[in-house]
């Protein structure tokens, strides 16, 4: 199976290497690296490595736990293959080729972009500063198909882009479109043995991009997502 596994390490010559020889011994084929961060002597990075579905990650992680300064972020299933920014144009060229359904579209191809599970394209009523837990009463104009029935929906309101992990340890990006109450939500859910990482800022910004750009596309057709259908009167 494909993994993604995110640790922060000292950026100094030589621990990236004994990481990466740490997963080889494990088991793990690396096929990608990704620096999220470096900052203050510090990085984030993740690896997306393919792994024997018979092989204990209990391994894993005890190797890297005995490099010296390296912390372990999560570890988590990874759906499709690593991804690229270059794939955001592909998919944005996607969205505007076919506008009818360019929110369903987004919502469809984020999770794989993400190494996430799950999302939806929610619906946040316009007078939700005025409810009581108003946030908590979007609704859903569009899911992927992995989006649990009914999703578990963060309160999410559509006022910026942010990540946010709920009590049960749920991990969740949100990006607002900036009109109609539209945000998209972004899920890792939390499952045993393996612990996702929470949403990197580089990934919120990343899902922030592509839907600021989706919504420039589709214009007013986003008033649209989550509305009643229209019948006719005969």
């Amino acid at each position: 199976m494909l993994l993604r596994v995110r640790v922060t390490l000292p950026d100094r010559p030589g621990t990236l290497g004994q990481v990466a020889r740490t997963l080889g011994v494990s088991g793990a084929d690396i096929v990608q690296v990704v620096v999220l961060e470096r900052l203050g002597g510090r990085a984030v990075d993740d690896f997306t490595v393919v792994w024997p579905g018979a092989a204990r990650v209990e391994r894993l992680l005890a190797g890297l736990a005995a490099i010296a300064g390296v912390k372990v972020d999560g570890v988590w299933r990874a759906i499709g293959a690593p991804t690229t920014t270059g794939q955001d144009a592909e998919l944005l060229a996607q969205v505007a080729a076919n506008p009818t359904d360019g929110v369903a579209t987004l919502v469809d191809a984020v999770p794989g972009l993400l190494a996430a599970d799950w999302a939806v394209a929610a619906v946040v009523p316009l007078d939700w500063a005025s409810r009581s837990g108003g946030a908590g009463q979007a609704t859903v104009g569009h899911a992927s198909w992995r989006a649990p029935e009914p999703p578990r929906l963060p309160e999410v309101t559509p006022l910026r882009a942010r990540s946010m992990t709920t009590a049960d340890g749920d991990h969740y990006a949100v990006a607002p479109f900036g009109r109609a109450g539209l945000v998209l939500v972004v899920a890792r859910d939390r499952s045993e043995p393996l612990a996702a990482a929470a949403f990197h800022s580089t990934e919120v910004d990343r899902l922030a991009q592509l839907v600021r750009a989706s919504a420039v596309i589709l214009g007013d057709r986003l008033d649209l997502v989550g509305a009643p259908p229209v019948t006719s009167v005969t």
